[in-house]
């Protein structure tokens, strides 16, 4: 059965709370709801040996971001930027968005 994860989502901006990466800033890339896991630009760098191939042309030490669990990530609030959790409010048009818990302001762009 399939997770789904609507707190985070792609382009939010959350701060590391756990792990040697912790209080670092950055961007969500990519979620993965079906594991349970984020990938925050620029956080969790690991680095890879990569033989050099066809496609990829010259080989060498690959540096990329790994994931991290999304528990480990709490949202940033842009308005009040401070971590947050999140809320829902139901607009007058019939659609949900979501709502910083600490100062009310709308997180969906």
């Amino acid at each position: 059965m399939r997770k789904k994860h609507p707190k985070i989502k792609k382009n939010d901006k959350v701060i590391v709370r756990v792990g040697r990466e912790v209080d670092k800033i950055g961007t969500v890339l990519k979620v993965d709801s079906e594991r349970g896991r984020v990938i925050v630009e620029k956080i969790n760098m690991i680095k890879r040996h990569a033989k050099a191939s066809p496609q990829t042309g010259q080989g060498g030490i690959i540096e990329k971001e790994a994931p991290l669990n999304i528990s480990n990530v709490m949202i940033v609030c842009d308005k009040c930027t401070e971590p947050t959790r999140i809320g829902k409010r139901l607009l007058e048009d019939g659609s949900k968005v979501r709502v910083c818990k600490k100062c009310g302001e709308s997180m969906d762009r």
